[in-house]
């Protein structure tokens, strides 16, 4: 089965932050899973896989801008597409 777009190849740093510079709309048209430590997260809102972390929502907790405060988790980092 071949499909109608070609998937790019994941970068290195990926954001779901539309403002961020680290922001490539293109991968986000495919399903993108993280794999932190050996498990799969689904929470993942930006990874760097060279440096080994990923920023994941600290609860409802909101900074004065309305955005979700982020966690910064460091480990064994893993992309790729479902």
């Amino acid at each position: 089965m071949t499909e109608a777009t070609p998937r790019p190849p994941l970068p290195d740093h990926l954001s779901s932050d539309s403002r961020s510079p680290h922001h490539l709309a293109a991968a986000f048209e495919h399903d993108i899973g993280i794999r932190f430590n050996g498990k799969e997260r689904l929470d993942v809102e930006e990874y760097c896989i060279s440096e080994g972390w990923i920023k994941v929502p600290a609860g409802k907790t909101l900074d004065r801008k309305g955005k979700p405060l982020l966690l910064k988790l460091k480990g064994t980092v893993e992309a790729f597409y479902k």
